[in-house]
């Protein structure tokens, strides 16, 4: 009868870390006090702190129900694993051996939540996409990072919106900017902040020679309640005909507005509403995040706390090459992590590259960027 002593005591200990790290005992009390408040029957007088609420609630169960239901099967296991020690019976070992792999599992999956310790990790984010240097090329490798994150999301169970896009001269876009909704979506996606290079033969070259171009990913939480005032003489307001990616651009009424803020430069966009008031209302309120973030990330600067991280992995910085030409690979140049896959990787199998970087950061001890 083999012994599984080590294995169930390796899973103990792991147990008591996601203790830790999934803030089991304070996560208890406040689940408390949700219930209670979203039994409310007057919660929904105010829809935007109902939505709030209901996440964090929802987001508390499902981590303290995984949680509890790890500990029930570990005791499970640990009974069963006793008896058959003391019964010497081997033909136990295939369920036990089960038990702990499933476990184990589990834990693995779990344990990538250890790597959240930023302040706004489990935000919804604002994600831009902006060609760079490669002409159309660039333009078009744009449009495949921005279907790329579309099926990432898909495959997560994300929601993904595009709140503005500017098509390219001849093919693909010049920029986008997405809201992606799920949690731990800014902590995901800041794995890829950046420029992203792809070499190939260029489909627009009539000689059919090799091409480098670049994008480049910018990536912002999507704060709630941010209390910062903005001057309306420092923003600057751009109308365009809403459309959308993918080839499916439906040109109307010039309703989609981008608002500027000068003084950093940063740019926001909605297309979604129908009216060009409400376009900017949602613009504004984007914007005003992307604004805080940044006021959060220059008062870290001044203070040497994340200076480094952003010459490695801020933006124009390279991080990740996509080869098609003269062979296929895509390879992360933070992690080395590589795949010959890149078919794959461009329909939204970027799993490997998002957590490889997540777990790479942690190993260099980096704390993540607000």
């Amino acid at each position: 009868m083999r012994d599984f002593t080590q294995d169930i005591r390796d899973l103990r200990r792991r147990l008591t870390e996601a203790e830790t790290y999934l803030a089991i005992a304070e996560n208890r009390e406040r689940f408390a006090v949700l219930e209670a408040e979203v039994s409310d029957p007057t919660l929904w007088d105010d829809q935007d702190r109902a939505k709030k609420l209901n996440a964090e609630y929802a987001n508390i169960k499902d981590d303290l129900t995984t949680y509890d239901d790890l500990l029930e099967q570990v005791a499970d296991v640990e009974v069963l694993h006793e008896l058959a020690r003391e019964e010497d019976d081997e033909s136990q070992e295939p369920d036990i051996e089960a038990s702990v792999s499933v476990v184990s599992g589990t834990l693995d999956q779990l344990e990538m939540r250890s790597v959240f310790t930023g302040e706004h990790d489990d935000s919804d984010c604002i994600v831009q996409i902006n060609a760079k240097d490669g002409g159309v090329d660039a333009q078009d490798f744009s449009e495949m990072l921005l279907r790329m994150y579309e099926r990432w999301c898909e495959r997560r169970g994300f929601t993904i919106s595009l709140n503005g896009v500017s098509e390219g001269q001849e093919a693909g876009i010049m920029s986008a900017e997405v809201t992606i909704s799920g949690r731990y979506a800014y902590g995901l996606m800041t794995a890829e902040r950046g420029t992203h290079r792809l070499v190939r033969i260029s489909p627009f070259d009539n000689q059919g020679r090799r091409q480098t171009s670049f994008a480049a990913v910018q990536v912002w939480p999507l704060l709630d309640d941010v209390d910062i005032d903005i001057d309306d003489s420092d923003i600057r307001m751009e109308v365009f005909r809403a459309s959308g990616a993918g080839g499916q651009h439906i040109n109307k009424t010039s309703s989609a507005v981008r608002l500027i803020h000068e003084p950093t430069g940063l740019v926001a966009s909605s297309q979604e509403e129908r009216s060009q008031l409400q376009n900017r209302e949602r613009a504004m309120g984007r914007l005003t995040a992307m604004i805080a973030a940044k006021a959060e990330e220059d008062r870290a600067a001044e203070l040497d706390s994340i200076a480094g991280k952003q010459a490695q992995v801020g933006w124009g910085s390279q991080i990740r090459s996509y080869v098609l030409q003269p062979y296929q690979m895509v390879k992360d140049l933070r992690t080395e992590i590589e795949t010959a896959n890149v078919s794959g990787v461009l329909d939204g199998d970027i799993d490997q590259f998002v957590d490889g970087y997540l777990q790479w950061r942690r190993a260099q001890g980096e704390e993540p960027a607000t």
